[in-house]
């Protein structure tokens, strides 16, 4: 009887080992605040990783397809009844994962019996002034943290520490579109850099320890590299749009024009 508890932890560790294996090679998330709303984005194969929740709540995920999915629907559900129950006003970030998603999460994550959700979510609230917007993530096993100006997801918490400190003082609400685009690409590059890290790379050196000149040519030859063969997804919150819905996945071929000269031409 003295021994279940004990069990119990002993379970909850593997699973958190597990889990933290699962999402070694999936591809980071950047979302941070720009002068007109909140810019989104992440380099994939093939399954997008932005989806539109309510008019101004934008959802980013890396983990199992079929798990986000899930999650994703459980998410669009509980916004629509909430705005129509009560009102669009009451349909916030914070709501959707406090009483929402995330003791869904822990709930999977702790019953040890069953699978937990291969996920990690992040869902941007675009304020309705620059300043007040609101960035929450949710990590696999239900925990959830709130930022202001941006936020990151990827493999590890140490992945995710160098990718915001790579941006902190960076990130305003005076920066153009053009400029946070660039901004989160490289962090990206960043982050999906360091978490493809070769055994033969010194484990203690931090890219970001570079000169500024140096590290960003480093990590244009890297996008060159790592994202010809896939496709940049990039999805806004924009607050000049004049419809009830903020949320505006862009093209290609806008994709194309926002992108850095020194990184074109890349297959979008």
């Amino acid at each position: 009887m003295y021994e279940e508890p004990y069990k119990w932890v002993e379970a909850i560790d593997n699973r958190r080992q597990y889990l933290d294996d699962q999402f070694k090679q999936g591809s980071p998330v950047v979302a941070l605040a720009y002068d007109t709303g909140i810019l989104l984005l992440s380099v994939s194969k093939s399954t997008s990783k932005f989806y539109e929740i309510y008019d101004r709540l934008a959802l980013g995920g890396m983990g199992h397809p079929a798990d986000l999915e899930k999650l994703r629907v459980n998410l669009l559900e509980m916004a629509h009844v909430e705005g129509f129950n009560r009102s669009p006003s009451d349909v916030t970030g914070s709501r959707m994962v406090k009483y929402g998603i995330a003791p869904v999460i822990k709930q999977a994550f702790e019953e040890v019996f069953k699978a937990p959700f291969i996920v990690k979510l992040l869902l941007a609230e675009l304020g309705h002034k620059a300043g007040k917007d609101s960035f929450l993530v949710v990590n696999y096993d239900g925990t959830f943290e709130e930022g202001t100006s941006c936020t990151v997801l990827a493999a590890s918490k140490t992945v995710e520490q160098e990718m915001i400190a790579s941006i902190r003082g960076k990130v305003s609400a005076v920066l153009s579109l053009e400029q946070a685009f660039d901004l989160a690409l490289r962090t990206w590059a960043l982050g999906d850099r360091l978490q493809h890290k070769t055994v033969e790379e010194p484990s203690g050196e931090s890219s970001s320890g570079q000169p500024e000149d140096t590290e960003a040519t480093s990590l244009s030859a890297y996008l060159r590299d790592r994202v010809a063969e896939k496709t940049i997804e990039c999805v806004l919150l924009d607050r000049n749009r004049s419809d009830s819905s903020k949320y505006r996945a862009l093209p290609s071929d806008e994709i194309g024009r926002l992108l850095p000269k020194d990184l074109t031409p890349l297959i979008l």
